[in-house]
């Protein structure tokens, strides 16, 4: 018997040739083509229309001669990520949607579709890989780095489990992204020149503060810019009494009042900005570019620093609440009091860089060898030992 492979096809070049390699290793492909959003007045249509996706989507799966259907998930998209973008948002946290969609959507309710529909595996277009080791007479999978480098997905995947692991499918993880294009061309599928879809997770693009607005109502506040003379960043470390008073020393954010820098600009509303935003900002006349460095929703104050090497902008060490640390790889679980050197990463794209996980009582300490921009509560921080990712948690 043939194994059958749901292929979660979009209508993009990567998962059209998933779907085709598949079908070439032997594999009873079936295309599925996810619907999870109906609102186009926030999206820029032209940009990631959802109706062209789905054309495109099934144009590939007649040509492969692949039985294909769409699905319709926008309710629980709308629960499960929307709902959850807004909380997250209005506590002046910065969520990450695609981390998100990957775990409670694509692995999770499209999965269970797929296997309803009789799948053995699910497979989609992600540049990553999958390893499988034993240990004690049980498989382990393993999330593994992409080999393009300019595009590893494995951070988006960086929430899967073990269980979801088993059973998917990464068909184009070990090529590069010139190679994808080629064969999609080669075969004349319709998505051999698309360009990549930008922004939200099976949304498109949409206009941030636009999308916001639908429940954050617009509101006046200032925006203040912090100099780098701030006294608090001259400060001398203290003497610590414990490890995890430096853990929590390094980890600790500056606080900022109004009185602390002056007021160059007003903005409409806190939560639409992040840290280390740069544009959006709409504020001249300085010599080197404002950044967002904090951000206070409940004063509705926007701090700002000059220039990307701004000291607001800099931290060493991160926490993550013992309820959101997620290990991929059980088996290389710390225990309370452990400690792990790894390569870590705090967004997408991101290089790799050195740091330490502390496991403590209340959580876990990420510490960086080097000072990391822009630490941003509500993304998630991964961490690798060499190509394999195997845990991650979101920042607190």
């Amino acid at each position: 018997m043939k194994k059958r492979v749901v292929v979660g096809l979009s209508g993009g070049v990567d998962s059209s040739v998933a779907a085709y390699l598949l079908q070439k290793q032997g594999y009873d492909v079936v295309g599925l083509f996810m619907k999870n959003w109906h609102d186009d007045s926030v999206t820029i249509s032209d940009e990631c229309p959802w109706l062209e996706d789905s054309n495109d989507a099934m144009l590939v799966a007649e040509k492969l001669g692949i039985p294909f259907q769409t699905v319709d998930l926008s309710e629980e998209y709308k629960a499960r990520i929307v709902d959850y973008m807004f909380r997250e948002y209005q506590m002046g946290r910065t969520p990450n949607p695609d981390v998100l969609c990957n775990r409670e959507i694509k692995f999770d309710v499209f999965m269970k579709i797929a296997l309803n529909l009789g799948a053995d595996f699910v497979a989609t277009g992600h540049y990553c890989r999958k390893g499988t080791i034993e240990r004690n007479g049980k498989q382990i999978y393993q999330l593994l780095a992409g080999k393009d480098p300019n595009k590893d997905q494995s951070y988006f995947l960086c929430q899967l489990s073990q269980e979801q692991l088993s059973k998917t499918l990464f068909p184009i993880g070990e090529m590069l992204k010139s190679e994808v294009r080629q064969i999609a061309s080669e075969q004349n599928l319709i998505t051999a020149e698309k360009r990549d879809s930008q922004g939200l997770c099976f949304i498109g693009k949409v206009r941030l503060p636009e999308f916001l607005q639908q429940k954050l109502a617009p509101k006046t506040g200032a925006i203040v810019e912090v100099p780098t003379s701030f006294p608090q960043y001259k400060l001398q470390a203290p003497n610590f009494i414990s490890e995890e008073d430096e853990l929590r020393y390094l980890s600790t954010k500056y606080e900022y009042s109004q009185t602390d820098g002056k007021q160059v600009g007003t903005h409409h509303g806190a939560h639409y900005y992040t840290k280390g935003q740069r544009k959006g900002l709409a504020v001249g006349g300085t010599k080197e570019p404002l950044f967002v460095i904090d951000t206070n929703v409940d004063e509705n104050i926007i701090y700002t620093g000059q220039g990307k090497d701004h000291p607001g902008l800099y931290r060493r060490g991160l926490f993550v609440k013992k309820e959101e640390i997620h290990w991929i790889r059980e088996d290389l679980t710390l225990d309370e009091d452990g400690k792990m050197e790894v390569n870590a990463r705090i967004r997408y794209r991101q290089p790799l860089e050195k740091a330490t996980l502390h496991r403590t009582f209340s959580g876990l300490y990420v510490i960086f060898d080097n000072p990391q921009s822009a630490i941003t509560e509500g993304q998630f921080v991964a961490w690798y030992k060499g190509a394999e990712l195997f845990g991650s948690g979101v920042i607190s």
